[in-house]
């Protein structure tokens, strides 16, 4: 007997649901950075994209609901709410930073314009996202 997919399952696409350049356009509107913790490129992160409201929930992929994320604030979020994952951060960063200061950081994240016209311009001149994103010509 087959495994009966989930509705998220059956339309998970891994990361094809989002275009190079609107990926890019999202990771320079949050500075290249992880919106949850700060860590950037700079510093080894290994940048992906969260959903505010999380898919599972019914969480759009509209500019709006998508942060810029690193991959271990992104796997250890889960479905857990901005409020829950933002206290969790703010004790997990531990050097004074409180709760209240991660939600402000999301909710200006996803309230500043989407770069896409200099994200199209350096995909154009680097050649491929990860060219980009690490500042080098491909």
């Amino acid at each position: 007997m087959a495994k009966q997919l989930t509705k998220r399952q059956a339309t998970w696409q891994g990361g094809h649901w989002i275009t190079p350049k609107r990926r890019l356009a999202l990771y320079l509107r949050d500075g290249l950075a992880c919106v949850w913790c700060c860590r950037g490129i700079e510093d080894g992160a290994q940048l992906s994209l969260d959903h505010v409201v999380c898919h599972a929930d019914g969480g759009g992929t509209e500019s709006g609901n998508l942060i810029t994320c690193c991959k271990t604030c992104n796997s250890s979020r889960g479905k857990r709410s901005v409020p829950a994952f933002a206290e969790a951060v703010a004790a997990y960063l531990n050097h004074g930073v409180i709760a209240q200061q991660v939600i402000d950081r999301v909710q200006a994240a996803v309230c500043r314009p989407v770069p896409l016209t200099e994200a199209a311009e350096l995909l154009a001149r680097r050649g491929t996202l990860t060219a980009a994103v690490r500042g080098k010509e491909s």
